[in-house]
C-alpha cells in the first residue's frame, strides 16, 4: 500500500527569533505567533541559526533581534542576506521588570528580546553603510589618538615635576609646549640615573609615535572630505561658522543621512542635546544633558559651539544673554543647538550659510 507524505510548510506564519550575542556563545530563543519554541545556546554563526530556522520552520516568516553591542552591525548585515528581517535594537529601549535587572542571564535576556519582537515594541537602530561606519571608525579612531596624546604629555609633565626637573622659562608658556624646541629640549634632559632618563626618554618616543600616527590619520581624512562622495556636504558644513574641517567629517560620518530626522529636536535627542526631566503630579523637574547620547557627536558639536559664540555675531549676541541667566555652561548648549539648526538646514536645502546677525 503506497502512503503520501505531506511536506510541513510554514508559509504565511512568522516566527520570531531573540538573540543574545557574546563572543563565544549566542543565547537563541525561538517563538511562533502562539508558542515558546526553545531557548538554546549555539556558536557565534549566523548560518548554523539560519539553517536550524528553515529545517524546523520551512518557508515561514523569519523575524529576528539582537541589541547594539561590541559585535556592531556584521551580524545584522549577515543575517538579512540569510532571510532573515533582523533588526538591531538599543538595549536600553527593551522592556525589563526588576526581577529581569535583578537576575540577570543569557537565556531570560533572549526570551525578553523574542517576546517584545513579537509583541512588535522594539523600534530598530538605524544601520549606516559600510563605508559610513568604516569612516566614522576612522573619525573616532583620530579623538582616540588625541586622548592619548594628552595622557602622554600629563605623563612626561609629572615625571619632570615629580623629579625636581624645571622647565626653562622660555619654554614655560602653554603656547610653547611640545613645539620642536620644547621637544628638542626634552630629548637633552638627562636625570641622576640611567633609570630616570630611560623612562623620560621612552614616554617621548611613545608621545612622538603617537603624534606621527594623528598626523597620518588626519591627513586621511581630509582625503576622505574631498572625494566625490562628501566634497558637497563638506563644503556645506564648513561654510558654518565654528564648523572645521575635522567637526564637519565627524557629522558626515556620525549622521550620513539628515532626512532620517524629521525635525530639529529628534537630531538634538539623538545627539543628547535634551535635558532629563522628571515629572510627577506637580511636581516637575529638568536636570542636565542627557545620558543618552551620540558622545563623540556630542562633544564636537559642543566644541564648535565655543569657537562659533566668538566669532558669528549672532550667537555672540545670544550667548551673552543667555549668560545673563544662566551658568555658561548651560548657556552653550542652547547655542549648540542654534548651530545644530544652522548644520540641519545647510545639509537639507544644500545651501551654503550666509553670514547675518539674526540668530
Amino acid at each position: 500500500m503506497r502512503t503520501t507524505r505531506k511536506e510541513i510548510n510554514f508559509k504565511g506564519q512568522n516566527i520570531y527569533v531573540g538573540i543574545d550575542t557574546h563572543l563565544k556563545n549566542w543565547a537563541i530563543t525561538i517563538m511562533t505567533e502562539e508558542l515558546l519554541h526553545k531557548t538554546f545556546s549555539q556558536d557565534p554563526n549566523p548560518i548554523l541559526l539560519a539553517n536550524y530556522l528553515k529545517k524546523n520552520f520551512p518557508g515561514g516568516d523569519y523575524y529576528s533581534a539582537y541589541e547594539a553591542s561590541f559585535c556592531g552591525f556584521g551580524i545584522h548585515r549577515e543575517l538579512l542576506k540569510l532571510g532573515l528581517k533582523n533588526i538591531v535594537v538599543n538595549p536600553a529601549d527593551i522592556p525589563t521588570t526588576d526581577k529581569e535587572k535583578k537576575q540577570k542571564e543569557d537565556k531570560r535576556d533572549s526570551r525578553k528580546i523574542a517576546k517584545t519582537l513579537r509583541a512588535g515594541d522594539l523600534k530598530a537602530i538605524y544601520v549606516p553603510s559600510k563605508e559610513s561606519e568604516e569612516l566614522r571608525s576612522l573619525v573616532r579612531y583620530r579623538k582616540t589618538l588625541v586622548r592619548d596624546i594628552s595622557r602622554g604629555k600629563n605623563r612626561i609633565k609629572s615625571h619632570l615635576y615629580f623629579h625636581g626637573i624645571k622647565i626653562p622659562e622660555e619654554q614655560a608658556q602653554p603656547s610653547k609646549y611640545w613645539s620642536n624646541r620644547f621637544t628638542t629640549w626634552l630629548k637633552g634632559v638627562q636625570l641622576s640615573t640611567s633609570f630616570g632618563t630611560i623612562v623620560l626618554q621612552d614616554l617621548l618616543d611613545n608621545n612622538l609615535s603617537l603624534r606621527k600616527k594623528l598626523l597620518f590619520v588626519t591627513k586621511e581624512i581630509r582625503s576622505a572630505s574631498k572625494s566625490d562622495r562628501y566634497l558637497k556636504a563638506y563644503l556645506l558644513l564648513t561654510s558654518v561658522p565654528g564648523i572645521g574641517p575635522i567637526t564637519a567629517m565627524t557629522i558626515i560620518s556620525e549622521l550620513e543621512d539628515i532626512a532620517r530626522f524629521k525635525n530639529l529636536d529628534k537630531l538634538c535627542s539623538y545627539i543628547g542635546l535634551v535635558p532629563t526631566t522628571n515629572s510627577t503630579g506637580e511636581t516637575d523637574r529638568t536636570g542636565g544633558v542627557t545620558p543618552r547620547a551620540n558622545r563623540a557627536l556630542r562633544s564636537s558639536i559642543i566644541e564648535s559651539a565655543w569657537v562659533a559664540a566668538r566669532i558669528d555675531p549672532a550667537l555672540s549676541l545670544a550667548y551673552n544673554e543667555l549668560c545673563k541667566r544662566m551658568k555658561p555652561t548651560k548657556a552653550i548648549i542652547r547655542i549648540a543647538k542654534k548651530l545644530l539648526n544652522r548644520v540641519r538646514y545647510v545639509l537639507i536645502n544644500e545651501t551654503e550659510y550666509v553670514h547675518s546677525i539674526i540668530s
